[in-house]
């Protein structure tokens, strides 16, 4: 299983972020195995960093094997989304980012990738169209909609199958909108889609 995610996919959060460019392709990078929490299990702060983000995104479960697929079939290859958080040592990146090297590290490290119980795509209607928010402390802290997406969801599958093989299991964290911002210890973390609850963890 690999997960598979995409940067700066909304305009709103590239500006925030001082992304000015306006990328011809999807913004790919990797996270491994060991970077995924799920069933509600706590997120511990690592030591390496005095900065870590939440970025609340759509995820979308693979159902099968594919390599070259075309965008108007990209659909058939996935079966289930959920609400995830791409957590970011943000202080990491833009050191990163400064000495003009990759950022992999600040992406990718244990259980920094946060998913929240799947629920079928046909359950939740036109995958194009769907609100997701992230509450902390049972306060709205970001918002987002798919239909604001630079680069839509069949497009992604398609463009990365040209480069690596999906398969069964892998997960595509979508990109996050506008409103990205820190985490510190004792929050409560809750991802919805729609006023569905599928994510429910705390920061430690």
């Amino acid at each position: 299983m690999k997960i598979i995610a995409v940067g700066m996919n909304y305009a709103q959060h590239n500006k925030e972020l001082g992304h000015t460019l306006v990328n011809k392709d999807p913004v790919i990078f990797m996270k491994p195995d060991s970077a995924l929490l799920k069933d509600g299990k706590p997120f511990f702060i690592p030591d390496f960093t005095n900065e870590v983000h939440y970025e609340t995104e759509l995820v979308v479960r693979i159902n099968r094997l594919g390599k070259n697929i075309a965008s108007r079939f990209a659909h058939r290859y996935y079966d289930a989304v959920t609400v995830g958080i791409d957590f970011t040592a943000r202080d990491l990146q833009r050191q990163f980012r400064a000495e003009g090297g990759p950022w992999e590290l600040c992406k990718g490290f244990d259980s920094s990738a946060a998913i929240g119980t799947f629920v079928p795509v046909e359950e939740v209607g036109d995958i194009q169209q769907l609100s997701f928010h992230l509450n902390i402390d049972g306060q709205q802290v970001q918002q987002g909609c798919t239909a604001d997406m630079l680069f839509r969801i069949d497009d992604i599958i398609a463009y990365v199958s040209r480069f690596v093989t999906l398969k069964i299991g892998d997960l595509l964290f979508t990109g996050t909108p506008v409103g990205v911002g820190p985490v510190s210890v004792g929050q409560h973390l809750e991802g919805y889609i729609g006023d569905e609850k599928l994510l429910d963890f705390h920061i430690r």
